[in-house]
């Protein structure tokens, strides 16, 4: 008879999504500079913990980023359930500009990940066009969004906005997110 796969322990997980957390700011703040041991410790960690969820600095940037966009797009979902499908969309841009901006900063990192031969960026095309799909067809059910305007198109304008958004003030970052919610809403 086979042995049945181990569970991974709660407080391994938890310390694990910490680390992810902490090396996604880290990383986004300092690039390549962040120091394992650094991120270890602001994780609440042993570095030894962190090599054992992450035998690479490359593996931590590579989880760090793929959380970090996880997250973004799991909110999509979150703030359906908590506004009308139009507000729910302002919020979500709101949360990808802070994310796009924090993976501008990480972008040194994410190139080290590139060059190990690993894309970090497979998913995140799928992911990000789930999320504003969702939050587009949740729009279309309630009346607040139109239905005619495809999820690509959505992509193509709000990574438009974060390109634009490293080169302004955060205002007028805000008013370009009111642009694309005055195309999308009835």
């Amino acid at each position: 008879m086979a042995d049945a796969p181990r569970r991974t322990r709660r407080d391994a997980l938890e310390n694990r999504a910490r680390l992810l957390e902490v090396a996604a700011r880290a990383f986004a703040e300092q690039g390549l500079a962040a120091a394992p041991a650094a991120i270890a410790k602001q994780a609440g960690v042993g570095v030894g913990t962190l090599y054992r969820h992450f035998p690479t600095r490359e593996a931590l940037i590579d989880a760090a980023y793929r959380h970090h966009l996880a997250g973004v797009c799991e909110q999509a979902a979150a703030l359906l359930t908590q506004h009308p499908a139009a507000e729910a969309m302002r919020e979500w841009l709101t949360h990808f500009l802070a994310y796009a901006s924090a993976k501008h900063g990480m972008s040194e990192a994410l190139n080290a990940v590139i060059a190990s031969g690993v894309d970090p960026y497979s998913d995140s095309r799928k992911l990000l066009l789930d999320a504003v799909g969702d939050l587009l067809a949740a729009g279309a059910d309630d009346g607040t969004l139109r239905s005619d305007v495809p999820a690509e198109d959505v992509l193509l304008l709000i990574g438009g906005i974060a390109y634009s958004a490293q080169h302004c003030e955060k205002p007028q970052a805000q008013r370009l997110i009111d642009l694309v919610l005055d195309s999308l809403t009835r």
